[in-house]
Protein backbone atom coordinates (compact mmCIF):
# COMPACT_ATOMS: atom_id res chain seq x y z
CA UNK A 1 0.00 0.00 0.00
CA UNK A 2 2.95 2.25 0.55
CA UNK A 3 5.56 2.60 -1.84
CA UNK A 4 7.38 5.56 -1.52
CA UNK A 5 9.63 7.52 0.95
CA UNK A 6 10.86 10.69 1.12
CA UNK A 7 14.63 11.70 2.38
CA UNK A 8 14.69 15.94 3.25
CA UNK A 9 18.25 15.52 2.70
CA UNK A 10 18.90 19.63 2.01
CA UNK A 11 20.21 20.84 5.12
CA UNK A 12 23.73 22.25 5.69
CA UNK A 13 25.26 20.19 8.35
CA UNK A 14 26.39 23.11 10.02
CA UNK A 15 26.74 21.17 13.53
CA UNK A 16 29.69 19.48 11.35
CA UNK A 17 31.61 22.11 9.84
CA UNK A 18 34.33 22.30 8.45
CA UNK A 19 33.89 18.77 7.82
CA UNK A 20 30.59 18.93 6.17
CA UNK A 21 31.62 22.23 4.20
CA UNK A 22 31.86 20.25 1.16
CA UNK A 23 30.27 17.10 1.84
CA UNK A 24 26.93 16.28 2.58
CA UNK A 25 25.90 15.38 6.60
CA UNK A 26 23.80 12.44 5.15
CA UNK A 27 27.15 10.88 3.56
CA UNK A 28 29.00 10.96 7.10
CA UNK A 29 30.22 7.42 7.35
CA UNK A 30 29.13 5.41 10.13
CA UNK A 31 31.72 2.82 10.56
CA UNK A 32 31.68 2.02 6.11
CA UNK A 33 28.20 3.18 5.43
CA UNK A 34 26.99 6.99 4.68
CA UNK A 35 23.91 7.65 7.10
CA UNK A 36 21.44 8.41 4.05
CA UNK A 37 21.65 4.70 3.23
CA UNK A 38 21.11 3.05 6.31
CA UNK A 39 17.31 5.05 6.29
CA UNK A 40 17.54 4.01 2.54
CA UNK A 41 17.83 0.38 3.46
CA UNK A 42 15.45 0.90 6.20
CA UNK A 43 12.93 2.06 3.85
CA UNK A 44 13.53 -0.71 1.66
CA UNK A 45 13.04 -3.34 4.41
CA UNK A 46 9.54 -1.98 4.54
CA UNK A 47 8.22 -2.06 1.14
CA UNK A 48 9.18 1.72 0.31
CA UNK A 49 11.92 0.86 -2.50
CA UNK A 50 9.96 4.17 -4.58
CA UNK A 51 13.16 6.67 -2.81
CA UNK A 52 12.87 10.63 -3.38
CA UNK A 53 14.97 12.77 -2.22
CA UNK A 54 14.73 16.48 -1.52
CA UNK A 55 18.10 17.97 -1.92
CA UNK A 56 19.95 21.45 -2.63
CA UNK A 57 23.09 22.95 -3.82
CA UNK A 58 26.00 20.94 -3.28
CA UNK A 59 24.08 17.49 -2.65
CA UNK A 60 25.24 15.87 -5.31
CA UNK A 61 27.05 13.34 -3.76
CA UNK A 62 23.89 11.62 -2.58
CA UNK A 63 22.71 10.97 -5.96
CA UNK A 64 26.13 9.66 -7.19
CA UNK A 65 26.22 7.19 -4.03
CA UNK A 66 23.11 5.76 -5.26
CA UNK A 67 24.54 5.15 -9.15
CA UNK A 68 26.97 3.29 -10.74
CA UNK A 69 30.73 4.68 -10.26
CA UNK A 70 32.24 2.74 -13.60
CA UNK A 71 35.67 3.58 -12.80
CA UNK A 72 35.44 2.16 -9.52
CA UNK A 73 33.68 -0.77 -10.61
CA UNK A 74 36.38 -1.16 -13.42
CA UNK A 75 39.37 -0.59 -10.92
CA UNK A 76 38.44 -3.40 -8.10
CA UNK A 77 36.79 -6.00 -10.92
CA UNK A 78 37.71 -9.28 -9.63
CA UNK A 79 39.31 -8.36 -6.76
CA UNK A 80 38.55 -9.25 -3.34
CA UNK A 81 37.64 -5.24 -2.40
CA UNK A 82 34.28 -6.11 -5.01
CA UNK A 83 32.86 -7.66 -1.51
CA UNK A 84 32.94 -4.02 0.24
CA UNK A 85 30.27 -3.12 -2.98
CA UNK A 86 28.09 -5.53 -2.13
CA UNK A 87 25.72 -3.75 0.71
CA UNK A 88 25.54 -0.45 -1.88
CA UNK A 89 24.70 -2.84 -4.94
CA UNK A 90 21.75 -4.56 -3.28
CA UNK A 91 20.53 -1.09 -2.50
CA UNK A 92 20.52 -0.27 -6.00
CA UNK A 93 18.84 -3.33 -7.45
CA UNK A 94 16.27 -3.18 -4.89
CA UNK A 95 15.26 -0.39 -4.87
CA UNK A 96 14.41 3.40 -7.25
CA UNK A 97 15.41 7.10 -6.97
CA UNK A 98 14.46 10.63 -7.81
CA UNK A 99 15.41 13.68 -6.60
CA UNK A 100 13.54 17.66 -6.38
CA UNK A 101 15.46 20.25 -5.26
CA UNK A 102 14.55 22.90 -2.11
CA UNK A 103 15.91 26.29 -3.56
CA UNK A 104 15.48 28.07 0.31
CA UNK A 105 16.19 26.64 3.56
CA UNK A 106 12.38 27.30 4.71
CA UNK A 107 11.80 24.31 7.14
CA UNK A 108 11.38 20.91 7.03
CA UNK A 109 7.79 21.24 5.88
CA UNK A 110 8.75 23.44 3.14
CA UNK A 111 10.69 20.42 2.34
CA UNK A 112 8.15 17.85 2.64
CA UNK A 113 5.67 19.91 0.06
CA UNK A 114 8.64 20.16 -2.69
CA UNK A 115 8.64 16.76 -2.19
CA UNK A 116 5.00 16.52 -3.75
CA UNK A 117 6.33 16.38 -7.10
CA UNK A 118 7.69 13.01 -5.99
CA UNK A 119 4.87 11.50 -4.17
CA UNK A 120 1.86 12.50 -6.08
CA UNK A 121 -1.54 11.46 -4.21
CA UNK A 122 0.10 8.59 -2.14
CA UNK A 123 0.58 7.86 1.57
CA UNK A 124 4.90 8.09 2.24
CA UNK A 125 7.13 7.31 4.63
CA UNK A 126 9.51 9.90 5.71
CA UNK A 127 13.19 9.40 6.97
CA UNK A 128 15.15 12.34 8.45
CA UNK A 129 18.62 10.76 8.39
CA UNK A 130 20.17 12.13 11.16
CA UNK A 131 18.36 9.86 13.06
CA UNK A 132 19.64 6.45 13.02
CA UNK A 133 17.71 3.50 14.06
CA UNK A 134 18.73 0.21 14.90
CA UNK A 135 15.90 -2.28 15.53
CA UNK A 136 15.67 -6.07 14.97
CA UNK A 137 12.29 -4.52 12.70
CA UNK A 138 13.24 -1.70 11.09
CA UNK A 139 11.03 1.30 12.35
CA UNK A 140 9.28 2.13 9.37
CA UNK A 141 8.79 -1.48 9.19
CA UNK A 142 6.86 -1.44 12.82
CA UNK A 143 5.14 1.94 11.43
CA UNK A 144 3.76 0.60 8.26
CA UNK A 145 2.40 -2.29 9.73
CA UNK A 146 0.12 0.48 12.35
CA UNK A 147 -0.60 1.82 8.79
CA UNK A 148 -2.26 -0.84 7.52
CA UNK A 149 -4.62 -1.09 10.62
CA UNK A 150 -5.30 2.63 10.87
CA UNK A 151 -4.95 4.51 8.02
CA UNK A 152 -3.64 7.73 9.09
CA UNK A 153 -0.60 9.91 10.06
CA UNK A 154 1.94 8.23 11.95
CA UNK A 155 5.15 9.80 13.87
CA UNK A 156 7.34 7.98 15.82
CA UNK A 157 8.35 8.62 19.18
CA UNK A 158 10.12 8.40 22.33
CA UNK A 159 10.71 9.41 25.78
CA UNK A 160 13.16 12.29 26.57
CA UNK A 161 14.92 13.50 29.76
CA UNK A 162 13.81 16.85 30.87
CA UNK A 163 16.72 18.53 29.60
CA UNK A 164 16.96 17.52 26.19
CA UNK A 165 12.92 18.37 25.43
CA UNK A 166 13.63 22.07 23.62
CA UNK A 167 15.34 20.11 21.11
CA UNK A 168 12.34 18.40 19.54
CA UNK A 169 8.97 18.52 18.44
CA UNK A 170 6.46 16.98 21.01
CA UNK A 171 3.24 15.38 21.00
CA UNK A 172 0.73 15.18 24.19
CA UNK A 173 -2.35 12.50 23.56
CA UNK A 174 -4.52 9.57 24.59
CA UNK A 175 -3.18 6.71 24.72
CA UNK A 176 -5.50 4.05 23.06
CA UNK A 177 -2.87 0.89 22.79
CA UNK A 178 0.26 0.19 24.56
CA UNK A 179 2.58 2.50 22.99
CA UNK A 180 -0.04 3.86 20.53
CA UNK A 181 -1.34 7.44 21.03
CA UNK A 182 -3.80 9.61 19.44
CA UNK A 183 -1.98 12.94 19.33
CA UNK A 184 -4.25 15.94 20.50
CA UNK A 185 -1.29 18.55 20.89
CA UNK A 186 1.73 18.65 19.17
CA UNK A 187 4.47 21.53 20.07
CA UNK A 188 7.66 22.21 17.88
CA UNK A 189 11.01 22.84 20.47
CA UNK A 190 9.11 23.77 23.22
CA UNK A 191 10.52 25.22 26.97
CA UNK A 192 10.02 22.04 29.13
CA UNK A 193 7.34 23.64 31.25
CA UNK A 194 5.04 24.25 28.21
CA UNK A 195 5.77 20.53 26.80
CA UNK A 196 2.56 18.70 27.18
CA UNK A 197 4.48 15.31 27.49
CA UNK A 198 8.22 13.69 27.85
CA UNK A 199 7.32 12.26 24.03
CA UNK A 200 9.67 13.98 21.62
CA UNK A 201 9.36 12.95 17.84
CA UNK A 202 12.34 11.70 15.88
CA UNK A 203 12.70 11.06 12.39
CA UNK A 204 10.14 8.64 11.15
CA UNK A 205 7.01 9.81 9.74
CA UNK A 206 4.16 7.84 7.92
CA UNK A 207 2.03 10.98 6.22
CA UNK A 208 -1.28 10.99 4.31
CA UNK A 209 -1.08 12.89 1.14
CA UNK A 210 -3.56 15.55 2.32
CA UNK A 211 -0.83 16.76 4.42
CA UNK A 212 0.46 18.43 0.86
CA UNK A 213 -2.92 20.79 1.06
CA UNK A 214 -2.33 21.28 4.53
CA UNK A 215 1.29 22.24 4.49
CA UNK A 216 0.54 24.40 1.48
CA UNK A 217 -1.81 26.20 4.00
CA UNK A 218 0.39 26.83 7.45
CA UNK A 219 1.79 29.70 7.98
CA UNK A 220 5.69 29.70 9.04
CA UNK A 221 6.32 28.93 12.67
CA UNK A 222 8.86 28.71 15.08
CA UNK A 223 12.18 30.09 13.41
CA UNK A 224 9.98 31.64 10.37
CA UNK A 225 10.05 28.30 9.01
CA UNK A 226 6.84 26.11 7.99
CA UNK A 227 6.83 23.66 10.60
CA UNK A 228 5.76 20.11 9.87
CA UNK A 229 4.25 19.70 13.45
CA UNK A 230 2.74 22.53 12.86
CA UNK A 231 0.44 21.14 9.95
CA UNK A 232 0.27 17.64 11.52
CA UNK A 233 -1.36 19.32 14.67
CA UNK A 234 -3.95 20.89 12.27
CA UNK A 235 -4.59 17.00 10.63
CA UNK A 236 -4.85 15.96 13.68
CA UNK A 237 -7.47 18.17 14.88
CA UNK A 238 -9.18 17.84 11.51
CA UNK A 239 -8.99 13.96 11.51
CA UNK A 240 -6.31 11.96 13.34
CA UNK A 241 -2.72 11.71 13.97
CA UNK A 242 -1.13 8.75 15.55
CA UNK A 243 2.23 8.28 17.79
CA UNK A 244 4.06 5.51 18.12
CA UNK A 245 6.52 4.14 21.01
CA UNK A 246 8.38 2.82 18.87
CA UNK A 247 11.15 -0.45 19.93
CA UNK A 248 14.52 0.17 19.06
CA UNK A 249 17.85 2.85 19.54
CA UNK A 250 17.90 5.65 18.18
CA UNK A 251 20.95 7.62 17.69
CA UNK A 252 21.10 11.91 17.40
CA UNK A 253 23.47 11.80 14.40
CA UNK A 254 23.02 15.17 13.98
CA UNK A 255 24.82 16.25 16.55
CA UNK A 256 28.96 15.12 17.39
CA UNK A 257 28.63 13.06 20.38
CA UNK A 258 25.59 10.97 18.87
CA UNK A 259 27.31 10.62 15.87
CA UNK A 260 30.14 9.08 17.99
CA UNK A 261 27.78 6.99 20.07
CA UNK A 262 26.41 5.54 17.07
CA UNK A 263 29.43 4.71 15.58
CA UNK A 264 30.64 2.93 18.52
CA UNK A 265 27.41 1.05 18.91
CA UNK A 266 27.20 0.11 15.23
CA UNK A 267 30.84 -1.14 15.21
CA UNK A 268 30.47 -2.76 18.98
CA UNK A 269 27.49 -4.57 17.81
CA UNK A 270 26.67 -4.66 14.14
CA UNK A 271 29.86 -4.35 11.72
CA UNK A 272 31.99 -6.37 14.60
CA UNK A 273 29.96 -9.34 14.74
CA UNK A 274 30.09 -9.91 11.29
Amino acid sequence: MIKKCLFPVAGYGTRFLPATKSMPKEMLPVVNKPLVQYGVEEAIEAGLDEVGFVTGRGKRAIADHFDVSYELEHQIAGTSKEQYLESIREVMSKGSFSFTRQTEMAGLGDAILNGRRLIENQAFGVVLSDDLCVAEEGVLSQMVKLYKQFRCSIVAVQEVPEEDIHKFGVIGGEQIKEGIYQVNQMVEKPDPKDAPSNLAIIGRYILTPDIFEILENTPPGKNNEVQLTDALMTQATDGCVLAYKFKGKRFDCGSVAGFVNATNYVYENIYGAK
